[in-house]
């Protein structure tokens, strides 16, 4: 698919989301379009239909930055998004950083000192590199692992074995989150062939990745919920949450389980478990 066809399903797919009331048009009656009419984008957008027609097609050359913007403009996009349709028209904002995996002092500090949640580190695409003991005691020793398996999004869709699980609804909000978060990073790194080729392994790998990939959705995962099956203890249900790192785009998760619940009990066995074998 070249640039120019994947510029025009991005520009349909947004424009195809957008509810006509949230940008003063009327919706009326007997409409077949989900969200707006081409020529309500291109009054909106001050384009002409007739372009618009022919960019969502594929047949024209790429439009100026100043068409860009009224586009954005006119779609609503967030600013990663905009930044995802400069990206496919070959316009994108200069852009040479590389996913990084160095670890910041503050970063390091924060993982030394709290030994008491499991926490874990990973790029902006999802490699786990680094983490404490709590985390390798609760999930199992990533050291282990294949590299390539501790990226989240290959593990996942790839299916590899695993201590964790989702309910249905969970599955769904974490898979939309992850491959959103993942086109974020295509647009911040556009220049760091690991990210596309991560992109290209997945696609082949999972359609159901596809099909997530094809939304054109962009954004950041933040928070989620699972079950962890642990071998010793069992079920534990915990709520993971995200802090991301100024300047470098890596994610600390951090493992917590809701108070005064047995999964809260269980996971603080965990903890102070590998405490004790620590100290012997």
């Amino acid at each position: 698919m070249n640039k120019a066809v994947k510029l025009g399903h991005a520009l349909r797919t947004w424009r195809d989301r957008l509810d006509p009331t949230a940008v003063s048009v009327s919706a009326g009656r007997n409409r077949r379009a989900p969200g707006l009419r081409r020529e309500e984008l291109a009054m909106l957008a001050g384009i002409s239909v007739d372009y618009i027609m022919r960019l969502e097609q594929g047949r024209v050359g790429m439009p100026s930055v100043q068409t860009l913007n009224a586009l954005a403009r006119a779609l609503r996009l967030s600013e990663l998004e905009r930044r995802h349709l400069f990206v496919l028209a070959g316009k994108q904002p200069p852009n040479g950083g590389q996913v990084t995996a160095r670890i910041t002092p503050s970063v390091r500090r924060l993982i030394d000192q709290m030994q008491g949640v499991p926490l874990g580190v990973y790029d902006a695409i999802w490699n786990l590199i680094a983490w404490n003991r709590p985390f390798a005691a609760l999930l199992g020793d990533p050291s282990e692992v294949p590299e390539r398996e501790r990226n989240v999004l290959w593990s996942h869709f790839h299916r590899r074995p695993t201590l964790v699980t989702h309910e249905p609804a969970q599955e769904i909000r974490f898979e939309q989150a992850v491959v959103a978060d993942l086109r974020a990073a295509t647009v911040l790194y556009p220049a760091d062939t690991r990210v596309t080729d991560l992109v290209d392994e997945l696609s082949e790998a999972s359609g159901r990745f596809v099909e997530l990939w094809n939304s054109h959705a962009v954004g950041e995962h933040i928070t989620c919920t699972k079950t962890v099956h642990h071998p010793e203890i069992g079920p534990l249900a915990v709520d993971c949450d995200v802090l991301t790192v100024p300047g470098n785009d890596q994610r600390v998760v951090v493992f917590t389980a809701p108070p005064h619940t047995e999964s809260a009990s269980e996971l603080r066995r965990v903890v102070s478990t590998e405490r004790y074998r620590r100290s012997k």
